[in-house]
């Protein structure tokens, strides 16, 4: 009896810890009301781990839909760490999944986990991928999961997830973060497209990414500016490139997924109307709700959100996923961090007389 009673306990220690480990927002009424999108946050520096939980708790509490927020977790302490160790727990929640919304940055997972996003893609699930998902994976050739690495080589899918299925790999920076911010604008032939209804007056602060989509539709080009504000001068000599598009991507067993990827998407982004509203609405298309699409759409954020600066790990430390539970806990749960070092804009050279 003894016995029975201590593995009782154990197993329940078990589920207790894994749910812990997992976030989910469970809305009630609206337009998403039976449909599941589970957010994948693990990068390293541009704090997927306060972006994805805002737009989750957005998204359930004021349209219905159950959100799963998955993070990297540290397996000793149960609490979310950026980008490493490479380990996301609850991935199992893709296979009940509508939509994936990937924000992920040279991620090895685990093969037990890696298999429940090999299985979500074979069967086409849609996904949407913020920022550094054109990177999202870098996996050691020898591994079973190896295809989707950044750099592939792997026959029929060279270059991994990011140019199979977003439709770009890594290509490099177009803009300095924390010296150059982002005008976002409208490509005038797609201003009719249902992600584009009410998008106005886009600014984000994350510097520029290169955007060299393989095919699909562009939606928006993105203008580095020479500052950190809204109204900075628009760099001269740095054009627009693409920085939203769609496409569709076909799995290895035939099935077909729609995309939708935008090179930006770091918390202080979603802070901008504009933006928030572009991926909202992004969000709807890919997941097949675009006819509810309307420019007045509510996107506006619940609870309180006071972002941190992105950095390569100046993430707010000691935080487990349950202290976001609820739409009123605070995102991020603090702001003691370690702020990224300041840069200052490059001086231009005199010109040789």
């Amino acid at each position: 009896m003894k016995f029975a009673a201590l593995f009782v306990v154990a197993i329940a220690s078990l589920i207790d810890t894994a749910q812990a480990e997992t976030l989910v927002f469970q809305g009630e009424e609206g337009v998403g009301k039976g449909k599941h999108i589970v957010f994948m946050a693990g990068d390293h520096e541009y704090r997927s781990e306060e972006s994805l939980p805002a737009l989750a708790r957005l998204l359930a509490k004021h349209h219905g839909f159950k959100c799963t927020v998955l993070f990297n977790i540290d397996p000793e302490t149960g609490e979310i760490v950026a980008g490493k160790p490479s380990n996301m727990p609850g991935l199992e929640a893709l296979d009940t999944a509508d939509l994936a919304v990937v924000f992920l940055r040279f991620q090895n997972f685990p093969a037990e986990q890696m298999k429940h996003f090999d299985d979500y893609l074979r069967r086409g699930g849609p996904i949407v991928g913020m920022r550094t998902a054109t990177h999202g994976f870098q996996i050691p050739a020898d591994q079973p999961y190896a295809k989707y690495s950044f750099n592939s080589k792997v026959e029929g899918y060279e270059l991994g997830f990011g140019h199979q299925v977003l439709g770009q790999t890594w290509v490099g920076h177009y803009g300095r973060n924390h010296v150059q911010s982002t005008r976002i604008t409208i490509v005038d032939a797609m201003k009719d497209h249902p992600i584009l209804q009410g998008v106005k007056d886009v600014w984000v602060q994350a510097g520029g990414y290169v955007g060299k989509p393989t095919d699909g539709d562009i939606l928006t080009m993105a203008q580095p500016l020479d500052g950190m504000t809204a109204d900075s001068p628009a760099s001269e000599t740095q054009p627009p490139m693409p920085s939203e598009w769609t496409r569709t991507y076909r799995s290895e067993s035939g099935e077909t997924g729609r995309v939708f990827t935008s090179l930006y998407g770091t918390p202080e982004d979603l802070t901008n109307d504009g933006y928030r509203r572009l991926i909202v609405n992004g969000i709807f298309w890919a997941i097949g709700l675009e006819d509810a699409i309307t420019p007045d759409l509510n996107i506006d954020i619940v609870g309180p959100f006071h972002p941190n600066t992105f950095g390569n790990q100046t993430n707010a430390r000691g935080i487990k996923p349950e202290a976001y539970a609820g739409f009123e806990s605070p995102i991020p749960a603090h702001n003691k961090v370690n702020q990224p070092k300041k840069k200052t804009p490059a001086k231009k050279k005199s010109a040789v007389k």
